[in-house]
């Protein structure tokens, strides 16, 4: 009896939840105001070396990603200046809740809900007005971890684990990658298949009319890559070299 209610309650906390997130995410994504986007810093590996790259962050460093949604809205018609604004915090010194590997539904649920409970703990007390997004950017050295975990955008409450190196030749990429979860925590969807993590024809490239198709120029932010070949797709140095598509532009609101 005290597990069913126990799941009862958690669902009816879900069911609460995704109606909220869904009136927030309307709200968000009428591209009537400028979106407020938080950053926080996380030393992922506690290196000395990763720790000097977090202190020597600034706002310019992420003046990227605004310029390519301020580039990408105009393309749909919109035309406000800037449609994010990108805000760096302090270094966190928590990191965020890891989440379930090949949990079940109601495992991920709790996760879920516990990165809310947590980010909402850890960002509290800062000034300012409330953002509408929370990216929680995790950074290691690529010299001792040359591969990263996935990262996650959340779009009930808008949320993002974005998992970076430390590293200023990266850092184009690494911004890809956070305008990437970004755009998830908006409602995007990712346009890649998985697992080889090729970007999906038509909506996952970024002129899928193109002659001949291969190799292609840019990537769509939500294929994730540039197609090279029918096997082969490298991630963008920067995001100079991205497009965010009519897809993704449908799904956040930029175009009807």
């Amino acid at each position: 009896m005290f597990a069913a209610l126990r799941k009862l309650l958690l669902l009816t906390v879900l069911a609460v939840v995704a109606l909220s997130t869904w009136v927030s995410a309307r709200n968000a994504t009428d591209w009537q105001e400028t979106l407020w986007v938080e950053l926080y810093p996380i030393n992922g590996d506690g290196l000395e070396s990763t720790a000097t790259y977090i202190d020597g962050l600034t706002a310019q460093s992420f003046a990227d990603i605004t310029q390519f949604m301020r580039r990408s809205a105009s393309t749909y018609g919109v035309e406000l200046d800037p449609p994010v604004k990108m805000i760096l915090r302090p270094q966190l010194a928590e990191r965020p809740p890891q989440a379930p590997t090949g949990g079940t539904v109601m495992d991920i649920a709790r996760w879920s809900l516990s990165l809310r409970w947590w980010a909402r703990s850890v960002t509290g007390d800062h000034p300012g007005p409330r953002p509408d997004i929370r990216l929680f950017l995790v950074y290691f050295d690529p010299e001792q971890t040359p591969t990263l975990k996935h990262s996650v955008g959340l779009e009930k409450g808008r949320i993002g684990i974005v998992n970076v190196f430390a590293s200023r030749r990266q850092a184009g990429a690494n911004n890809f990658v956070i305008a990437h979860e970004m755009l998830h925590t908006l409602g995007a969807s990712d346009k890649y298949a998985v697992p080889s993590l090729l970007p999906r024809f038509p909506d996952g490239f970024a002129e899928p009319e193109r002659q001949p198709l291969y190799p292609q120029r840019k990537a769509e932010i939500m294929g994730g890559r540039i197609p090279l070949d029918a096997e082969r797709a490298e991630i963008p140095r920067s995001l100079e070299a991205a497009v965010l598509g009519p897809g993704t532009a449908r799904e956040i609101r930029l175009l009807d």
